[in-house]
């Protein structure tokens, strides 16, 4: 199980800390209990290696300071592995159905590799989400394990298998309990059924996709009468769902042929990740509550647009949604997680930008309402006219921009090699005050992270 956990990287469900430090220790199990969820592991390095200096006694005195510091409880399950020269504890933490605070008042979420305190408004936010509680894991009422599909099931075992992660303790239905998608009792939950029940429409008819194509810009049919070009109904399990979803509009899908030099390349309509990143995110973050809507695909002669029932979850919003990370559905995103049907935790909707703009494209557009969430996927390649800068920029800054106009993107790297004369940090600045502004997107975290223009 250790092995597993140290393959990975710090992100948006892992955290490492070297030391039993016990405010650290409450700040990141707050973060995790009012976000996805996740696994601390006491006494291991940023890069994943047992530093062989933590005793079960550390761990168990930072634990009796931490706890008191978190206002309610937060739930932590433990266990200890001994390494060379020293001992790892593991620690995992519940999503939570509560809002969780620090003695101090902050409250925490993970973004990413941060534990990042909230604002009033999206501690608002927060509160009222998790207040309706975890509709994915209710139990649905007469079903069992008979329910689910036997091949769709081992699929995911496999996929699993495949990811490095050890077989399932106790048996497949012990493993079930484990990740949400059976009760103890034995009923299948919401979760369960939509990952793995051989007919999840039959108890949730909301959970299918409806696919239509218009023929012009607007949905209406042919002369500008009622009706479309084609209609589609979409059901099954989860990840059947998004396989045909995608497989229907990639038959739908323009393709062009474009010759350089001697090489023929075909370019899809859209770039396949950010159609998949769409379909991907609108079935695992919905909102199952609302019955008698179902995720919608709208094909247009301009664009593809992809509907989701439900707005924004949790403190997420319009203004935060490249760089913060919030499910509405934890238990659904690590199935299909371990399924590789996502890639990395809260990176998404970066590369969904950035795929449309290096093919051409313009940004994908973003509508939430109280009630839905729609991305929407224009095919029409940007024509931009000659971009006007902002007069009141320093000349640092018009370079930067201008080499965003020739290149997509900048690096803090990038800066300084255009401005070697100019320390880091005022550069740095200069970034800042282009993403206060307006004309800049943030994209990625620390060394990773990169600007687009917005």
């Amino acid at each position: 199980m250790l092995k597993q956990f140290l393959n990975q990287k710090p992100g948006q469900t892992i955290a490492f800390l070297p030391h039993a430090d016990p405010d650290v220790l409450a700040e990141t199990m707050v973060a995790f209990a009012n976000a996805d969820g996740g696994v601390i592991l006491l006494g291991v390095d940023l890069r994943g290696n047992p530093n062989g200096t933590l005793t079960p006694d550390d761990a168990e005195a930072a634990m009796r300071q931490a706890l008191p510091q978190c206002r309610p409880p937060v739930v932590v399950d433990w266990q200890q592995e001994e390494v060379s020269g020293g001992w790892v504890v593991i620690l995992r933490v519940a999503r939570s159905p509560e809002l969780h605070a620090l003695i101090d008042g902050r409250v925490l979420v993970r973004h990413r590799t941060l534990n990042e305190p909230l604002g009033g408004e999206a501690i608002r936010h927060l509160a009222a989400t998790k207040s309706t509680g975890d509709f994915e894991t209710s139990a649905v009422a007469g079903t069992g394990l008979l329910e689910f599909d036997r091949h769709v099931l081992d699929e995911y075992l496999q996929h699993r298998a495949n990811r490095g992660r050890k077989p399932p303790a106790g048996g497949v239905e012990d493993h079930l309990v484990e990740i949400g998608a059976m009760t103890p009792e034995g009923e299948a939950t919401v979760a369960g059924l939509l990952l793995f029940g051989k007919h999840p429409q039959t108890y949730l008819p909301q959970s299918g996709v409806v696919f239509v194509k218009f023929h012009g810009k607007e949905p209406r049919g042919r002369d500008g009468l009622a009706g479309y070009g084609r209609r589609v109904e979409i059901e099954g399990p989860l990840v059947r769902v998004m396989e045909r979803a995608w497989q229907l509009v990639w038959d739908e899908m323009r393709v062009e042929a474009v010759v350089t030099g001697l090489k023929r390349q075909e370019l899809p309509e859209y770039p396949q990740f950010a159609v998949r990143e769409a379909l991907v995110n609108a079935l695992c973050h919905r909102d199952y509550r609302l019955k008698g809507r179902r995720v919608e695909i709208r094909m247009y002669e301009d664009r593809l647009e992809v509907i989701s029932p439900g707005g924004l979850p949790g403190y997420m919003t319009l203004d935060n949604l490249v760089e913060d990370h919030f499910s509405r559905n934890p238990r659904l995103v690590a199935g299909i997680f371990e399924w590789g049907y996502i890639e990395e935790l809260g990176l998404g909707i970066d590369r969904m930008i950035e795929e449309m703009l290096q093919f051409g494209h313009s940004p994908p557009e973003f509508k939430a309402t109280p009630y839905s969430f729609t991305v929407k996927l224009y095919n029409v390649l940007d024509r931009t006219p000659e971009i006007q800068w902002d007069t009141n920029m320093n000349e640092r800054q018009l370079r930067a921009m201008n080499f965003l106009k020739e290149n997509g993107r900048i690096t803090n790297r990038d800066y300084q090699t255009l401005c070697p004369d100019v320390s880091p940090e005022t550069l740095r600045l200069d970034l800042v005050d282009l993403v206060d502004k307006g004309l800049l997107l943030k994209i990625g975290d620390k060394r990773g992270t990169y600007y687009i223009l917005k």
